[in-house]
């Protein structure tokens, strides 16, 4: 196996287990949490939203970190702040302390999911990016499917303490060995000083200007709202008719319908432009959205609908993997879209709550789900002059 392959199938392992224990644990746990500390579940996912600020802030650095130094040494370190941080969480005595565990959760987050896995696959693939990224989100795609009865199984015997423990164990044995072992092809030629200062001279030029603006405000707004959409969808259902089992299929199979999406984006990519691809993207995730809201069933139309919000969602994803590189090139891709990541990830952080709020404010999940697909439409609209 080439280095490329070898590196592409450690991050597949090293996505899901780092997605599972520093993302998707906590919304299984958060009850738990809840009853044996007494704080409420609105402080506690407070520390968590900390965390997802943090990493967003935190991705413009390690962004630049890994144009200099390549991702190995980035996400090796990145793996052992997340053990350390898991421990922390786990050992947290009061809330305060708590929220500083998530804030270091944070920091290895950045360094860990999505946005550094992206910047290694398009330094390594360059023009065969596609496949790469669109394989590695195929892959780390079934990290809730693996983590979330993972760690239902294990608050049982063990509660959300020793849990997190466990977990810590799992993250330090499957990410750090991997990341610093098997992330070591060719980065790119030791810099020297003029080419360093011209990779500067390009991100700057690329993020001062506006067309790099609109579509990092087009995909914050979109993600913003598909997300909101997506991840509050049982509420929306229940408030149809069904039940919990049913409501709670339906979110599942959003998951199917991300990998259905995932695997149109190779074709995709070959018939459109990135202005076309980005539009399409958007219009089918508003769909979806803007469909549950007015449908009020039967219950399979509902799940087919999921399904399509979901493919919307799972293209969204690769959206944001490729879209710097399809703009500006691969060229001080780290800096770029270490930048161009930050408020989508802010965006995805603040959705659940989001959701909810909106809900709040519109009488009811129907008329939220109908605001967040026609904020979707808008940003595709403005995503036709982007």
């Amino acid at each position: 196996m080439e280095a490329r392959s070898r590196a592409l199938a450690a991050l597949c392992v090293t996505e899901i287990v780092s997605w599972g224990v520093l993302y998707y644990a906590f919304p299984v746990l958060v009850t738990s949490i809840s009853a044996d500390t007494g704080w409420s579940v609105g402080a506690a996912t407070g520390a968590f939203s900390v965390g997802a600020l943090v990493s967003a802030g935190a991705g413009i650095a390690v962004g630049r970190l890994i144009d200099r130094r390549g991702p190995r040494l980035v996400m090796t370190t990145g793996s052992v702040v997340g053990v350390l941080a898991v421990l922390a969480i786990a050992a947290a005595p009061n809330l305060p302390l708590f929220y500083a565990a998530w804030a270091l959760a944070g920091l290895g987050q950045s360094a860990t999911l999505y946005p550094p896995a992206f910047a290694a696959l398009t330094g390594w693939y360059g023009d065969q990016r596609v496949r790469a990224l669109t394989t590695l989100t195929l892959v780390a795609g079934f990290a809730s499917t693996v983590f979330a009865p993972l760690t239902a199984a294990l608050v049982g015997p063990l509660g959300w303490r020793g849990t997190f423990g466990v977990l810590a164990v799992v993250l330090a044995l499957v990410t750090v060995p991997l990341h610093a072992l098997a992330l070591t092809p060719r980065w790119r030629p030791a810099e020297n000083v003029d080419r360093e200062s011209a990779d500067r001279e390009h991100a700057s030029e690329v993020l001062r200007s506006p067309r790099f603006v609109v579509v990092a405000a087009v995909m914050t707004l979109s993600a913003f709202a598909l997300y909101g959409a997506t991840i509050n969808l049982v509420p929306l259902l229940e408030g149809r008719g069904l039940d919990l089992r049913l409501a709670a299929l339906a979110l599942g199979l959003t998951g199917a319908g991300q990998v259905l999406g995932r695997l149109t984006f190779v074709p995709l990519v070959r018939r459109s432009t990135p202005r076309t691809r980005l539009v399409a993207v958007l219009v089918l995730g508003a769909a979806g959205v803007i469909a549950l809201a007015l449908v009020p069933g039967p219950a399979p139309l509902l799940i087919a609908l999921a399904v399509v919000a979901g493919a919307g969602r799972g293209l969204h994803t690769l959206l944001q993997a490729s879209t710097v590189s399809d703009r500006w090139g691969t060229r001080a891709f780290g800096r770029i879209n270490g930048v161009f990541s930050a408020p989508v990830t802010l965006a995805v952080a603040l959705a659940p709550a989001g959701g909810v709020a909106v809900a709040a404010v519109l009488g009811g999940f129907p008329a939220a789900f109908l605001v967040l697909g026609l904020a979707t439409l808008v940003a595709a609209g403005v995503g036709l002059v982007s």
